[in-house]
């Protein structure tokens, strides 16, 4: 069995004759080192191309990796926990902290309500809503929570439905529903491996066979594989037979092109510390206008209207500067531009995934048709499904390869590593993982 020396030796000798790929990107970082961060950086100069050629531009991408501060050691592959800020973000970041400690309870109650406000104005804009419809949380589980947990229409002898693939934390939330209004938990299975006709059959069933349901919980695209679920189909479904739905949609802006109205949905949770690249602790709650007296009011909150979304939510005093940066990390995304980080993103996923699918022993979980899958894919090894199988599985690409991934658990045919490339990685990154899943298929 080859030592870790001779495994990267050989990998790298492999990607290098293989494809002339240029040298991976864990050193780029250093270029961004000093924050501020950004004076001494290469203009990104991007190519006059569409973005799918540009995906696959080395040259191109080494200069967005220069954007963010990486560490040396590790090829990171779990970008999927949270979304590093790039340098400027970073930079941006410090300088609002160092101005709500320097001006403290005279910046929060003088300064800070009008930049709050300006920063729901540029998030609703982005995201397709009205200002009135969303709220800051700490993350789309708070926000979900929330959400699930003050849903009012469901009463005693209902159904709540959600599936396998659903965030652990919510499927809870929707099990604590379930027990404090006296109502009935369904449970799905999404096909695995999944097609889009497959999946709306799916919930069809599902719901034919429980006709008193009254809440949907639908993961746009889940923690545990990455699969995008039709969920403006699926919504429509819903909305014919009298269900209200629930959107989990913290994996969702950013990866992938996206706006509210593009999910057809009620009510959505969001992060916007995982795609978007904000501070650790920026979340959104939506509810449409319309539905606002479907969702109980948080503690029986007074702070704010009962007409307002503000009265849902009740999160105590915030993290100022965590606010004030989501208008930076969106002005970094735009200089990127979604649509070219969602192809790259997708790029890189393909690179590693279509390889892997032909390795014997190994089986991909993520479709690759482009409608059901971005950056997140997962996979898992023959007849190894058990969570201590998979454990060891990510504990052996880490310490022998030098590939940071995560297991995820909950999956109705076993669990599975989970593989989600960023835009500071590289196609060697990609590469070095498929050696590194030929050795332990084989094994």
């Amino acid at each position: 069995m080859p030592n870790r020396r001779d495994f990267l030796r050989n990998a790298a000798l492999l990607s290098a004759a293989t494809a002339a790929l240029p040298s991976s990107t864990h050193g780029t970082g250093a270029l961004a080192a000093a924050l501020p961060g950004a004076g001494a950086l290469e203009p990104l100069a991007r190519p006059s191309v569409d973005p799918e050629t540009l995906a696959r531009d080395e040259a191109y991408w080494r200069r967005v990796a220069q954007r963010y501060r990486i560490m040396d050691s590790i090829a990171n592959l779990e970008a999927g926990y949270f979304g590093m800020m790039a340098a400027p973000v970073l930079a941006a970041y410090h300088r609002h902290i160092d101005r709500v400690n320097r001006e403290s309870s005279y910046f929060a109650r003088r300064s800070y309500p009008a930049l709050l406000r300006q920063a729901r104005q540029r998030v609703a804009r982005e995201l397709g809503a009205g200002e009135g419809e969303i709220a800051f949380t700490r993350g789309a589980t708070e926000a979900l929570q929330a959400l699930i947990g003050q849903y009012k229409p469901v009463q005693r002898g209902d159904t709540i439905m959600y599936a396998d693939l659903d965030y652990n934390a919510m499927q809870w939330a929707m099990n604590a529903l379930a027990e404090k209004r006296g109502a009935t938990v369904a449970r799905l299975d999404i096909p695995e491996p999944a097609s889009h006709d497959a999946i709306i059959a799916a919930y069809t069933a599902a719901l034919d066979a429980h006709p008193r349901t009254r809440l949907l919980l639908l993961t746009h695209c889940n923690n545990k594989t990455g699969l995008l679920l039709p969920v403006k189909a699926l919504t429509a479904l819903a909305h014919t037979r009298g269900v209200d739905v629930v959107v989990d949609a913290a994996h969702s802006f950013g990866q992938v092109p996206l706006t509210l109205p593009d999910l057809g949905a009620d009510f959505v949770g969001i992060n916007l510390h995982k795609w978007v690249g904000a501070p650790v602790g920026a979340g959104v709650m939506y509810i449409r206008q319309d539905r606002l007296d479907a969702i109980d009011r948080a503690h029986a909150d007074e702070s704010a209207a009962i007409s307002s979304i503000e009265s849902r939510i009740h999160t105590g005093t915030t993290h100022f500067a965590t606010v004030m940066t989501i208008s930076d990390a969106f002005d970094f995304q735009t200089e990127i531009g979604v649509s070219d980080k969602s192809a790259r993103l997708r790029y890189l996923r393909d690179r590693w995934a279509i390889a892997a699918r032909a390795i014997p022993g190994v089986d991909i979980l993520t479709p690759d048709a482009p409608a059901l899958v971005g950056a997140i894919t997962a996979f898992r090894l023959h007849h190894r499904g058990g969570r201590a199988e998979n454990q060891a599985i990510a504990n052996a690409l880490h310490d022998e390869f030098g590939i940071f991934t995560v297991y995820r658990t909950g999956l109705a045919k076993g669990d599975c590593v989970r593989v989600t490339p960023a835009l500071y990685n590289s196609v060697t990154d990609a590469d070095t993982l498929v050696s590194a899943l030929r050795v332990l298929a084989a094994r």
